[in-house]
């Protein structure tokens, strides 16, 4: 109905530059507007309150989210912070902290960023009773979204999981089968009905919506016919189409689907027949050519044992529930890796020198992980964090840029650097900290600890140890006690590591008497690329903070609006039918005008009134309609209270003439007084409803319920207080 002010695909905006290609080739299919801000990232237009607003991607998100945490809470009636947000495995550093901002602004607190592929291993393994204790179970998981197709490759044994490879496609999903049948048609349309979609809005809408359903339709049957009613000028379409018509127009999409099969396959360094089994999950996995690539590429028919569509959003909250103190979870490690190779870079000391960089943290690395770095530097110096060799043009290679120092070595000469870098839970890389280490007095480092040095240093400078005579640049990794596997550490040490810190060569046990080292901490300053600058992110808290407590006031002032508008329709039905004998002809035609004048009022010059006005509107109503329905409740009601109380009145005077022995504690002139006291009840109800017996059903009533009831109380507490004083 809006479909200009109706934001979809938010994940395809989050972290990209508006010039991004992809980005351009999206924005063509985008009912709503988007520009490029200041910054050169996009800014999507919109009407807010009557007047034009523009929102980042990061804030629309967190609007979601928002909205996402107001249904969690309703649902479970408790405040929801703490979460887990299933991101794709190929979000971008960038990407990964607009997650974290808006779920910032949105007032939530993320345990983790959980790649959506290890999100459906986790809930496919947990519920897994008969894992393999020693061997490897191996399970390909077939990702194919609305807008994207991952594929993993996942061993599992008995209480684990470990990722063996990731592979992608951004742009191959659902959406992409809907457009290749709304480009058909459009074209068929233009032909045959003279009406171009492209001009209309919300014509290019209606047709993209009916494409959907004729996917969904042609999944299961071998034809489908197309018809929209009015899409256009005035005109009804019609068309229809075969499966295999459809998969021929679609055919440039489906050539692309063998591709991160392949890859995934490649980079587990497994063959089809090591898979055991192939899980297909994702919306546009329905798509029965999919399916038939996917099972002639493996040999074997894909598997549907998840909800297609629930698989990502139930790891992730068995995720939550396993980073949660509060839940007892099954005993479950996941093993995480990291989709990209990630390198520093920097420049040495010596002037004109080249850029020299090593991997730190290279592809299917564990998340999270620490290393720590060595440098021999004078005077401030710079590192950047780049992606390098990721295949992929969509992601910019410089992470972030970190400045190091300023700092002044007590000898004047080189000083010996500590750098702790950092993949966090969240797949961010971030330097942490840095520390200049100065040994008061010459000392020899025991044997053992020399060759741990030696078995886990990288010389990426191929300069000499000795600090005066180059840059030496020594990469360690978390210690175990085979000098051997210094690799293979840092992935076994991952989760211990993201609490506490990491064993680093300057830690090397040493003969104290002889070693002293004094630790200066370095200040590290960070440039984040794209980043949202903390001050912008604050004032993007307040800023949701203020629109929701519009949205609220919004939400309120609809409510009473409707309950005017309800009061109007449901008080006018009841005037001729329930409440028609409890009203006079002259009051039931004035209610009846005052209604009609409130119901034009609301669609006219109270269609954008405030809150107050519709509250003092519905009041003013009821101050006239009230006395009719009090006066039909009294006449529903009246009846069972007068019931009641000749019951408690029989039933009294009954028990006090009664010679049965339950009774003889009580005196006689005790139940005497029991007596006159229901005559004197039977008399009153009998005068009372004499008199409303002759009054007509619109008149005020004399005879109340509340009255009645009152009375059966009042003979009731009497009769009890009489047995209780003689007992």
């Amino acid at each position: 109905m809006n479909p200009k002010n109706s934001i979809s695909q938010i994940k395809r905006l989050l972290g990209r530059k508006f010039s991004d290609h992809e980005l351009q080739s999206d924005l063509a299919s985008f009912p709503f507007r988007v520009t490029e801000g200041p910054d050169g990232f996009p800014l999507v237009h919109v009407r807010f309150l009557g007047e034009e607003r523009t929102f980042t991607p990061t804030q629309l998100l967190a609007m979601v989210l928002s909205n996402l945490k107001g249904i969690a809470e309703g649902n479970l009636k408790a405040a929801v912070v703490d979460c887990c947000i299933g991101i794709p495995v190929y979000f971008s550093d960038l990407q990964r902290r607009a997650v974290l901002d808006a779920a910032t602004i949105a007032g939530l607190r993320p345990l983790r960023l959980f790649h959506e592929t290890t999100a459906t291993a986790l809930a496919y393994g947990i519920y897994k009773t008969d894992l393999p204790e020693h061997d490897q179970l191996n399970v390909a998981f077939v990702d194919v979204g609305h807008g994207s197709m991952q594929v993993s490759i996942v061993g599992y044994r008995k209480g684990q999981l470990k990722m063996l490879s990731h592979a992608y496609d951004r742009s191959l999903g659902g959406r992409d089968f809907d457009e290749a049948l709304f480009k058909h048609f459009a074209a068929k349309f233009k032909e045959e009905y003279k009406i171009d979609v492209y001009q209309n809005a919300r014509a290019c809408l209606r047709l993209r919506v009916a494409c959907e359903k004729l996917k969904k339709v042609l999944s299961a049957n071998p034809e489908a016919p197309l018809n929209i009613e009015c899409l256009m000028d005035e005109k009804d379409v019609r068309g229809f189409i075969k499966r295999e018509e459809s998969e021929q127009i679609s055919a440039p999409v489906l050539e692309r689907v063998k591709g991160p099969l392949e890859k995934a396959l490649a980079e587990a360094g497994l063959t089809t027949e090591s898979v055991h089994f192939v899980e297909v999950v994702g919306s546009g996995s329905r798509v029965p050519a999919i399916i038939k690539i996917i099972t002639e590429f493996f040999g074997k028919e894909p598997r549907r044992t998840m909800n297609a569509s629930e698989c990502v959003a139930r790891g992730c909250a068995l995720q939550c529930a396993i980073l949660s103190p509060t839940f007892k979870v099954r005993e479950f490690q996941v093993n995480d890796g990291f989709p990209f190779s990630i390198a520093l870079s920097w420049k040495s000391d010596s002037q004109n020198s080249a850029p020299q960089h090593t991997v730190v943290f290279p592809k299917g690395n564990a998340i999270p992980s620490v290393k720590a770095l060595t440098f021999y530097r004078s005077s401030t110096f710079e590192v950047d964090v780049l992606y390098i060799d990721t295949g992929d043009s969509q992601i910019p290679q410089k992470i972030s840029t970190y400045t190091i120092g300023p700092f002044q070595p007590s000898k004047g000469e080189k000083a010996k650097l500590k750098v702790k870098v950092r993949l966090n839970i969240h797949g961010i890389v971030t330097i942490d900290s840095a520390m200049m280490l100065e040994e008061d007095v010459e000392v020899l480092v025991s044997s053992v600890n020399e060759a741990l040095k030696d078995a886990t240093k990288m010389d990426t400078d191929d300069a000499p140890s000795d600090p005066s005579s180059g840059t030496d640049v020594n990469m360690l990794e978390p210690k175990s006690a085979d000098t051997t596997k210094g690799a293979t550490t840092a992935e076994n040490g991952a989760q211990d590591l993201e609490e506490k810190s990491v064993p680093m060569e300057t830690d090397a046990k040493v003969e104290p008497s002889k070693k002293k080292v004094k630790k200066t901490d370095v200040p590290v300053h960070e440039l984040v690329y794209g980043a949202l600058p903390a001050a912008e992110l604050e004032k993007a808290v307040e800023k949701e903070y203020e629109m929701a407590l519009q949205d609220r006031v919004m939400e309120e002032t609809k409510e009473k609006k409707n309950a005017v508008e309800a009061y109007v329709y449901d008080m006018r039905n009841k005037l001729y039918d329930k409440y028609n004998d409890f009203v006079t002809p002259e009051e039931k035609e004035g209610l009846i005008a005052r209604l009609q004048e409130v119901e034009d009022w609301l669609y006219e010059d109270g269609e954008d009134e405030t809150k107050g006005v519709y509250i003092a509107k519905l009041e003013e109503l009821k101050k006239i309609g009230d006395p009719i329905e009090a006066r039909y409740k009294e006449w529903t009601e009246r009846g069972s209270a007068v019931d009641q109380l000749v019951y408690c009145i029989n039933s009294f005077r009954e028990a006090a003439l009664s010679n049965d022995q339950k009774f003889e504690h009580i005196d006689i002139s005790e139940k005497q007084k029991v007596i006159n006291e229901c005559s004197e009840a039977e008399n009153w109800l009998r005068e009372r409803k004499q008199q409303q017996d002759a009054l007509p059903k619109f008149a005020n009533p004399v005879l109340l319920v509340s009255d009645v009831k009152k009375k059966a109380e009042t003979l009731d507490r009497f009769v009890l207080q009489t047995d209780h004083d003689k007992t």
